[in-house]
């Protein structure tokens, strides 16, 4: 049987078995996706383990950079993000990819039925979701990123790997800078949140919601109802939650683990079922 897995720390709350293996099922494969709680102090056991175990691995929070110099190769997309959050494994060699931008992107196509290419994007919290998010979409031809950070000194260290890599206009701001905020949120297509922010009932909004404008799109990475998806709902603002990207992102590791197309709708019956039972 193949064998594929997630890992993370924790991992326990991971939907991404059960939309796997509604995949593989649908695609008729001999395998099984299963999660693995790795600490940080275990991935080198870990991966030298998948070398002769697994066909491939999904890594969550917050091993996306750390598992990086386990590795044999990794995409320049990547390399430009410092995420990997899909590994391959093919002779024994593990090598590294991030699909987050991908999952992303195809979540506001769905959501908004929008385009990268000579789009306009907001991030706020630059994580490690963001840096591939930013990273895919300067790479698929983003006209300009606006990165909204508590730490300005990092956001600004990818706003230069992008502009090198990419050549993309990305400009930075501090997430207490409401100025710099609303001008950036003006000039946006969509802005895209992308903190811890919400996760916890009594957490507050990552920036002044008054700033969003009325013709902003809002896409929301935490799957709950946050301060900001609220505030939209409220306001009449298009706004979506973080499903479709782990959907799309899961999606496009299982095709590059088979080099098949995935059963995407089979995958979000699931993905969704085992949502509802959280």
């Amino acid at each position: 049987m193949i064998k594929f897995a997630v890992i993370g720390d924790p991992i326990a709350h991971s939907l991404s078995p059960a939309m796997q293996n509604a995949g593989i099922r649908e695609l008729g494969i001999d395998a099984e996706y299963f999660a693995e709680h790795v600490r940080h102090d275990e991935l080198r056991e870990f991966t030298e383990q998948a070398r002769r175990g697994l066909a491939g691995f999904n890594i969550t929070v917050p091993h996306k950079n750390a598992i990086i110099p386990f590795l044999d190769e990794i995409s320049k997309e990547s390399e430009v993000a410092g995420s990997v959050n899909t590994v391959t494994v093919r002779s024994g060699r593990l090598y590294g990819d991030t699909t987050d931008g991908y999952g992303l992107a195809q979540a506001l196509k769905e959501a908004f039925d929008f385009e990268l290419k000579g789009g306009r994007i907001t991030f706020i919290g630059c994580g490690g979701a963001a840096h591939a998010a930013a990273a895919y979409f300067a790479s698929q031809g983003a006209a300009g990123l606006f990165l909204i950070n508590r730490t300005v000194a990092k956001a600004e260290e990818l706003a230069e790997k992008l502009r090198s890599a990419y050549g993309t206009a990305v400009r930075v701001c501090a997430l207490d800078d409401t100025a710099e905020i609303a001008e950036f949120l003006k000039c946006s297509d969509v802005a895209i949140q992308c903190t811890s922010l919400g996760l916890k009932p009594e957490d507050p909004a990552p920036i002044d919601l008054s700033l969003l404008p009325e013709t902003i799109k809002v896409y929301d990475t935490i799957y709950k109802k946050t301060p900001i998806f609220r505030e939209c709902e409220r306001r009449g603002i298009p706004c979506a939650n973080g499903l479709a990207m782990l959907l799309h992102q899961g999606a496009r590791s299982l095709e590059l683990w088979t080099c098949r197309p995935a059963p995407v709708e089979a995958m979000r019956k699931a993905l969704n079922a085992a949502y509802a039972k959280k």
